[in-house]
């Protein structure tokens, strides 16, 4: 199987122009396990020798140490080792002589330079699911031992044809799930992906070489994010006075870094201005708010033109402006406290507020 890299490539380095960008960023750790396919190995040496290596199914492992930018793309580095047995060999000599054997156990290990894109599916109503793709470039050291010398029947192959122990190139392509479990643990995930991997094999020599090596993976591992923050309590109410002035609270959201109303959020204003004449409001309060995402200078200026925004409208619905407050907060007053730099949707909002 062949797979190229530059188109995925390519798609990975497009996608934060085509996509939301992410709340996890920071640094993370990741560990996974699960079983390991390796695709039948057929190749031969300069001097017109061929072998055939089968593969049963075995295991393989990866722990990765990485840092999440906040565009939805994932670096990070990461070891591997991946074992099973060998279902059978054999070998063709150039005068048509064929032999063969079945033990042994071929392992292999090394270190991986992995891309990664997140996709996020809150836009869909979907917050605990987020599929990712992702590829890998690396070195892998392929430990061939305990193999049986083939044989014919009648003669024995002592001549070794493959090596011990050999290291080269190699790629992966990687695409999969990541479950949140923030609910038990803030920052932790669960990762279920396919991986396929190649190493890409040694110059064949006379009798000494190792093969290109294709495996298919499942894995299941965890994922835990340092960066992430605990979900805040509700705000406590405040005891309401002797003589409470009659308030109803209308919020409308905000994309990430965008202060244009979406179809929603005009619903939402429309249902403001008409509880104004319903419950003679006097007073509409209009505030903007904005995530931790960018500078307090940023934040401040974009939380007031979402106000503006609003503000204006409400006045096409009708509403005066001189019965209009309006004001911004920037990143002051979140409705979820969060650390800085972290995309929050909840955040990015104005309040009306009819008194």
């Amino acid at each position: 199987m062949n797979v190229s890299i530059a188109p995925m490539a390519a798609l990975i380095l497009s996608l934060p122009a085509i996509a939301q960008a992410q709340p996890l960023g920071g640094i993370y750790i990741g560990a996974a396990a699960g079983a390991n396919w390796r695709e039948q190995i057929t190749q031969s040496t300069a001097n017109g020798t061929r072998m055939s290596v089968s593969g049963e199914t075995g295991f393989v492992g990866v722990a990765s140490l990485g840092y999440a930018l906040q565009n939805g793309i994932r670096l990070e580095v990461e070891g591997q080792y991946r074992a099973g047995p060998i279902g059978s060999t054999v070998v063709t000599l150039p005068n048509g002589m064929r032999f063969g054997s079945s033990s042994g156990r071929m392992s292999h290990y090394g270190g991986m330079a992995n891309a990664l894109y997140e996709f996020n599916l809150a836009a869909l109503g979907v917050s605990a699911i987020s599929p990712y793709i992702g590829l890998g470039l690396g070195y892998g050291v392929t430990d061939f031992s305990r193999a049986s010398s083939p044989s014919n029947g009648r003669l024995r192959l002592t001549s070794a044809q493959l090596s011990g122990n050999n290291g080269s190139f190699a790629y992966q392509a990687i695409g999969g799930f990541s479950f949140s479990l923030g609910a038990i643990v803030p920052g932790l995930a669960m990762t279920l992906e396919y991986r396929y991997y190649v190493a890409t094999g040694t110059t064949p020599s006379r009798n000494n070489y190792t093969p290109e090596s294709a495996n298919h993976a499942a894995l299941l591992g965890l994922r835990y994010s340092f960066g992430a923050s605990p979900a805040a309590p509700m705000p406590a109410q405040e005891p309401a006075a002797a003589a409470p002035t009659l308030a109803r609270t209308y919020m409308v959201f905000f994309d990430w870094n965008r202060a244009d109303l979406t179809d929603r959020a005009r619903q939402i204003i429309a249902e403001a201005a008409t509880a104004r004449t319903t419950l003679r409001s006097t007073r509409i309060e209009v505030s903007g708010h904005a995530d931790r995402s960018g500078s307090d200078a940023y934040n401040q200026a974009l939380s007031m033109r979402r106000a503006e925004a609003v503000a204006a409208e409400l006045t096409r619905r009708g509403v005066p402006r001189a019965e209009m407050v309006i004001q911004a907060f920037g990143e002051s007053r979140p409705l979820v406290p969060t650390a800085d730099g972290v995309h929050e949707p909840q955040n990015r909002r104005v309040d009306i507020i009819l008194r």
